[in-house]
C-alpha cells in the first residue's frame, strides 16, 4: 500500500478524496497538527500544488499529496483561477466568493457563462522527486446557486451535459465520478500504477 500525507487539511476535500481514492490500494495521511499551511505564492496551480507538497513532505519526511483547485470562467478572462479560494478577499467565506462572482457576471446571458474547474494533484517524495497530474471539467455558471450539497462555487456550477443541475445537485456518487477532482485522483492513480 502506497501512503501520502495530504496537504490539505479542508475536511470536505479530504472526504472527496477518501471516497474517490477508496478502491485503489492507497492509504492518506493526516497532515500533522504541528505542521502550518504552506503560503500559496506561485501564480499557477501546479506551482502551488507543488510547493505544498515539497513542504508536507520535507517537514514529515514522508510522501505527500497537495492539490489546488481553481475555477476559470470565461467571461471574466479566467477569474477567479488560481486565486478563486481568496477572491473576494483573505479569510473570506465561499459564500463571499460566490457572490461577488455572480455580481460580476450580473447581465451575462447564460451561453457566455462557459467556465471550467481544474484540479492539479502533486505529490512529493522525501527524495526530491516531484510530480504533478491534473483533471479538468467543463460547464456554465448559473445565474445562482442550486443545490444544498458539495462545497465552495458547486452551488453555481453547471457540468456539460448535467441538465442545467448545479454540482451542489448531483448526489455524491455522481459528483466523485465526473468531476475534476476526480479526473486528476484517476490520473494520479494512473501514474502510480504504471511506476
Amino acid at each position: 500500500m502506497r501512503a501520502f500525507v495530504l496537504a490539505t487539511a479542508n475536511h470536505h476535500k479530504v472526504d472527496e478524496m477518501r471516497r474517490i481514492l477508496a478502491p485503489y490500494d492507497v492509504q492518506l495521511l493526516p497532515r500533522p497538527d504541528e505542521v502550518p499551511d504552506v503560503d500559496e505564492t506561485d501564480d499557477t496551480l501546479e506551482g502551488n500544488a507543488l510547493l505544498k507538497a515539497r513542504a508536507i513532505s520535507n517537514s514529515t519526511g514522508d510522501a505527500a499529496i497537495a492539490d489546488d483547485t481553481g475555477l476559470f470562467i470565461d467571461a471574466l478572462s479566467g477569474r477567479p483561477g488560481v486565486h478563486s479560494a481568496r477572491y473576494a478577499g483573505d479569510d473570506v467565506s465561499f459564500d463571499e466568493n460566490v457572490k461577488k462572482v455572480l455580481r460580476e457576471l450580473k447581465g451575462v446571458d447564460l451561453a457566455d457563462r462557459g467556465a471550467r474547474f481544474r484540479t492539479v494533484i502533486a505529490v512529493a517524495y522525501p527524495n526530491g522527486v516531484s510530480w504533478w497530474v491534473d483533471g479538468v471539467l467543463e460547464g456554465t455558471i448559473l445565474e445562482g446557486p442550486k443545490g444544498e450539497g458539495g462545497f465552495g462555487y458547486d452551488p453555481i456550477f453547471a457540468p456539460v451535459d448535467e441538465g442545467g443541475r448545479s454540482l451542489a445537485e448531483l448526489t455524491v456518487e455522481e459528483k466523485n465520478a465526473r468531476s475534476h477532482r476526480g479526473h486528476a485522483l484517476r490520473a494520479l492513480i494512473n501514474v502510480l500504477e504504471s511506476s
